[in-house]
């Protein structure tokens, strides 16, 4: 028994090692055919992967900027920093919160879109029929969607951060009674720049981690309906642990 326990694991620890070892073929296959995407096919899933994702963005940052001041306001206020509040909520929002939930409502929207609508193609025969036609599947289905999300995640993010602050702003002027000018100035003298941009690299990351993964889940779908619910599945769960993780490292690359 302890045999099959060994030998039952380490196929799915080789098969790891060769989904993520196909996946960067197709990460390194799709930069180089980023110069024959459509700019017309580019153009149109920026619309229907970053602009149609706005407002779930949007709402999900709101809720998490207000329940995060929340949370933070009255501790503050009670040991005397309430100086300090609106500038923590900027940075915790701009450098870690904003990007990895972003990440976290693309994944779940976009990746499985993805997955699901390549998947479908590849199902239908439809990825043949461009090989067929001496069209590479990259440069058609993988890198228009690429380019869109990497391009369209940082300008979620910095939508996002807007939101969020506005939301934190209202819950510590309005639930806690700390004011205006205080809030705003400890924006002004604790926050930089950099906390905002760091996140927008953070999302553009993440972006492409969404990208990859989903196109790869697609163009290895199994066959019949249940593959490619197999496939939307795993592209969602496998993109938000690769950004959970990939956050981690690039927090410390771009912070510490």
């Amino acid at each position: 028994m302890f045999k099959d326990i060994c030998a039952s694991l380490g196929r799915k620890v080789m098969g790891l090692c060769a989904d993520a070892g196909s996946m960067t073929i197709l990460f390194i296959e799709t930069i180089k055919r980023l110069k024959d995407a459509s700019p017309k096919e580019t153009l149109r899933q920026m619309v229907l992967l970053g602009a149609d994702s706005l407002p779930i963005v949007v709402l999900t940052i709101l809720c998490t900027g207000m329940v995060f001041s929340v949370q933070t306001a009255k501790e503050f206020v009670r040991f005397g920093a309430s100086s300090t509040v609106g500038g923590v909520v900027a940075i915790a929002m701009g450098r870690e919160l904003v990007p990895a939930l972003t990440g976290v409502v693309v994944a779940g929207r976009i990746g499985a879109a993805i997955a699901a609508e390549i998947g479908t193609m590849k199902v239908t025969e439809q990825i043949d029929a461009f090989k067929v036609m001496a069209a590479n599947p990259i440069s058609y289905l993988v890198a228009p969607r690429f380019i869109a999300i990497v391009l369209m995640m940082p300008i979620l993010v910095v939508f996002a951060n807007l939101v969020g602050n506005v939301g934190g702003w209202v819950v510590a002027h309005y639930y806690a009674g700390i004011s205006n000018f205080s809030y705003q100035n400890s924006i002004k003298t604790l926050a930089e720049v950099f906390d905002v941009v760091g996140g927008m690299i953070k999302s553009s990351v993440f972006g492409a981690i969404i990208a990859t993964v989903g196109c790869y889940q697609g163009l290895n779908a199994p066959n019949g309906a249940e593959g490619v619910g197999f496939a939307t599945t795993a592209s969602v769960v496998l993109s938000i642990i690769l950004i959970f993780i990939t956050n981690y490292f690039l927090s410390i690359v771009l912070y510490v």
